[in-house]
């Protein structure tokens, strides 16, 4: 099961689908609130109440086991449906972990990227915090203007993304315009206010895997995460940024199978 993030959709992963289904089956649902979910018109949809509804989706197609994969909001529901779900979760695989803690012990390069994540938790992009309080405010705003909803959401996935590895701008219009078109930008800004700004989650119970993109807003810092999580695959990948699947879709497939191909033959 394939997860995306904000400002994403199921979009994100269009090109790496086809590297993925000659050997698994893949299922890429969009988040509720989000694109092609349609808008969520009732409160309560967090990142854990989305796990669970995972769980649920997974039963009710059949499969007793599977992976889960995800980056931005989908690490986070990807490891939460390993709480859901621990008796039929094999594994997580994620592209994003920011892992805060100490820096005793660090040498300098995990240091720098301790310092990055303490440096994002402290000042968090001004959209975060706007959604954290008021997702309803500027959701009038991005509904009613595709010009404006293009800007806002366009500039993230600019900025987020490795300079050398920049997203497709027809993936970015198609994104766009699942959440244009199903009028979703105001349910999916709701998800930060429904999850709650930073806070602890549950630690995933599965084996996890973590692909460390360069261009990512931020890094993981592999001592501090293996504090917490089953580490059973750590790859440093040489170019990418935030959105993985879309900018290096390639190494991402590669490294998705990897590690579920090696989950399956235990």
């Amino acid at each position: 099961m394939l997860t995306h993030g904000w400002p994403g959709s199921t979009v994100e992963f269009l090109d790496v689908v086809h590297r993925l289904a000659g050997h698994f089956h893949v299922v890429v649902p969009a988040i509720p609130g989000f694109g092609l979910s349609g808008p969520t018109t009732r409160p309560g949809w967090s990142a854990t109440r989305v796990a669970q509804a995972w769980a649920e989706l997974m039963a009710r197609l059949g499969y007793r086991r599977y992976g889960a994969q995800g980056g931005d909001w989908g690490s986070v529901i990807s490891q939460q449906l390993a709480v859901a779900a621990p008796g039929s979760v094999a594994g997580v695989h994620v592209n994003y972990l920011p892992t805060p803690g100490a820096a005793d012990r660090l040498d300098d390069a995990d240091r720098q990227r301790l310092a990055r994540t303490m440096r994002l938790a402290a000042n968090r992009h001004p959209h975060q915090v706007l959604f954290a309080a008021t997702p309803q405010t500027p959701a009038y705003a991005l509904t009613d203007s595709p010009a404006g909803l293009l800007a806002f959401l366009g500039e993230k996935f600019d900025r987020w993304a490795d300079p050398a590895t920049p997203v497709p701008d027809d993936r970015i219009v198609a994104g766009v315009a699942h959440h244009w078109l199903m009028r979703t930008a105001g349910s999916a800004a709701r998800l930060i206010k429904e999850s709650g700004l930073g806070g602890s989650l549950p630690a995933c119970p599965a084996p996890l895997a973590v692909a460390v993109l360069p261009g990512d807003i931020t890094q993981p810092v592999r001592a501090l995460a293996e504090q917490r999580f089953d580490i059973r695959q750590w790859t440093e990948f040489p170019r990418g940024g935030h959105f993985a699947a879309l900018e290096v879709p390639d190494l991402f497939a590669a490294d998705v199978t990897a590690f579920f191909r090696t989950l399956a033959d235990r």
